[in-house]
């Protein structure tokens, strides 16, 4: 059967029981996602030569620099991307707001939540439907082996 058959075969009320749950999946009223803030005052450095910062080595790792509000960073994902540039941008999605941005070395590297799909260019741009919102990027330059992230 069919599926319009079979919604038609229950009725209007029924159907639009087992369809409202999934049109509205993506809302914010329908989910308790954990919500993060945006990182504010981002100025840190990372050294390259530690061993924290090992992935950073190959062109595609990336490394999650995490809760040090006293030195004004939080949730930050620093990559190096496909071409060798140092790149850095907010963990914090803009579609909901979690803490799920990566970098992946799909589309010639870009940066994807896991929450919902939400994918974005390197230089913060919405790349499909999930949100319009960009994402947050952080300014980097390099200085020997320390690398500084900021705004």
């Amino acid at each position: 059967m069919e599926r319009k058959d079979f919604l038609r075969s229950i009725g209007a009320g029924a159907a639009f029981a087992l369809t409202f749950p999934c049109l509205n999946g993506c809302s914010t009223d329908s989910e308790n996602l954990e919500q993060f803030p945006e990182p504010d005052g981002v100025d840190f450095i990372v050294d390259l030569t530690s061993s924290d910062a090992a992935p950073l080595a190959n062109n595609g790792g990336f490394i999650l620099v995490k809760s040090i509000p006293s030195l004004g960073y939080t949730d930050i994902v620093v990559a190096r991307n496909l071409e060798g540039n140092l790149i850095a941008a907010s963990q914090i999605c803009s579609h909901q707001q979690t803490e799920e941005v990566r970098f992946i070395s799909e589309d010639g590297g870009i940066f994807r939540c896991s929450t919902h799909g939400s994918r974005f260019a390197q230089n913060g741009t919405p790349l499909n439907s999930v949100t319009s919102n960009p994402l947050r990027v952080f300014n980097t330059e390099l200085n020997g082996t320390d690398l500084r992230v900021f705004e």
